[in-house]
């Protein structure tokens, strides 16, 4: 009878064990096979402050025929940004990513450890959804309350922008 009963056990979390693996795949977003809109060009763009500390990042710039659908975020090199309107021309959208070099170095590092008290903890990145190429992204929209993801790929890099330094003051 207790042999029967572990028999039991033993099926029933064999069971348990691969309906979870099998749910775990859901969880990945499904891309549509074709973006649901015209996309006339792609492209990223890295630049670098010119000051010490002023930051770097790559912009993708993503220009699109006239929509009914608002593009909401891109998913690039895995990091994930909300997607803006270029003020100067509705149908492009720009991606804003910050990138490690040139950013302001605000960690104190000290054998007391009271002096280190302010320094921010490292963020945990979540698991990025997709894989990718460096010259692919996907962007998100909705339809319908129904979030829903397309990719691009063989996105053109275009050269760095080395923003100049800032001049002598002058009094």
């Amino acid at each position: 009878m207790q042999m029967d009963f572990l028999k039991r056990l033993f099926t029933s979390s064999i069971l348990l064990l691969v309906m979870a693996s099998f749910s775990q795949c859901s969880s990945v977003p499904k891309l549509q096979k074709e973006a649901p809109i015209s996309i006339a060009d792609v492209y990223y763009q890295e630049w670098i402050a010119g000051v010490q500390g002023g930051g770097s990042g790559i912009n993708l710039f993503i220009s699109v025929s006239d929509s009914d659908i608002t593009l909401e975020t891109v998913y690039f090199r895995g990091e994930v940004a909300k997607l803006e309107v270029k003020p100067s021309n509705p149908n492009q959208y720009i991606g804003r990513f910050k990138t490690e070099m040139n950013q302001p170095k605000d960690i104190i590092l000290s054998s007391d450890p009271k002096e280190e008290y302010g320094n921010k903890m490292p963020q945990k990145k979540d698991k990025f959804p997709f894989e990718l190429a460096d010259n692919e992204c996907v962007i998100s929209y909705t339809v319908n309350d129904e979030i829903k993801y397309f990719k691009i790929s063989n996105i053109k890099n275009k050269p760095v922008i080395n923003y100049p330094s800032a001049g002598p003051k002058q009094d």
